[in-house]
Order: C-alpha cells, then structure tokens, then sequence
C-alpha cells in the first residue's frame, strides 16, 4: 500500500482528501501546516506528498514539496487545491462540493500516475547502481 503525505491546513479539505485517498487503496498520513508536514517527512518515508499552496504563509507548501524533493528517497510531489470557481449555470449547492464524484477516478488516476512515474524513477536508478 502506498504511502502518501497529504498537507493542508483546512479541515474539511484535509478530511475530504484523505477520505477519497484512503477509499482508493492509499495508507494517508495528515498535516494541518507545512512545519508539521516537515516533520512528518524526517519521520517517514511517502512515495507521494502533496500539499495545498498557500497554509499559514502563501508559498508553505512549496517549502513542503522542497523539503520532500531533497529527501534521499524522492517522493513524488504536487501541489493540490480545493478551491474552484464554479461554472456558470451551476448552483450554489454545486459550488460548496469540494470533490464531485465524476472527479474522484480522474483524482485517484493522478495519484496512481505521480506514484507508478516515482516507483519507475526508482527502479531505473536501483538498475543503474547494480
């Protein structure tokens, strides 16, 4: 099971994410700011870390995804966000969901994409060091 770090400092966004993510298969841990999400990368090892832009500064979670890219390991990093403008036409019901669920296989495509590109990356470079 794939482990993937997931940093954002809203809630409802948080829980929403790692619901979808744990529902396709993923083992997900949690941070509510970047310094948290730090810490939890010098304690483990993710195969996928994504986090939203701005937490509690505008570019925290660029520091996140720069602190994950210079782990020996080199996770897979992106950048997610829940915030959206709606499409005209739709209503505000519409407009208050944070994933819709014709979105949730193209999400978990992502997913399942940033972490096979990572594991191949590995794997080529394990066969270059033999």
């Amino acid at each position: 099971m794939a482990r993937v770090l997931l940093a954002d400092d809203n809630p409802t966004s948080r829980l929403t994410l790692q619901t979808v993510l744990e529902a396709g298969g993923y083992r997900v841990d949690s941070a509510a700011s970047a310094a948290e999400a730090v810490g939890l990368l010098d304690q483990s090892e993710y195969e996928l870390v994504l986090s939203e832009l701005s937490m509690e500064s505008p570019e925290a979670g660029l520091k996140v995804l720069a602190h994950a890219r210079m782990k020996e390991y080199r996770p897979a990093t992106a950048l997610v966000t829940s915030w959206h403008a709606a499409p005209s036409g739709k209503t505000q019901k519409d407009q208050d969901m944070l994933i819709e669920a014709e979105d949730l296989p193209e999400l978990l495509g992502k997913v399942a994409t940033l972490i096979g590109t990572r594991a191949s990356r590995s794997a080529e470079k394990r066969a270059r060091r033999s």
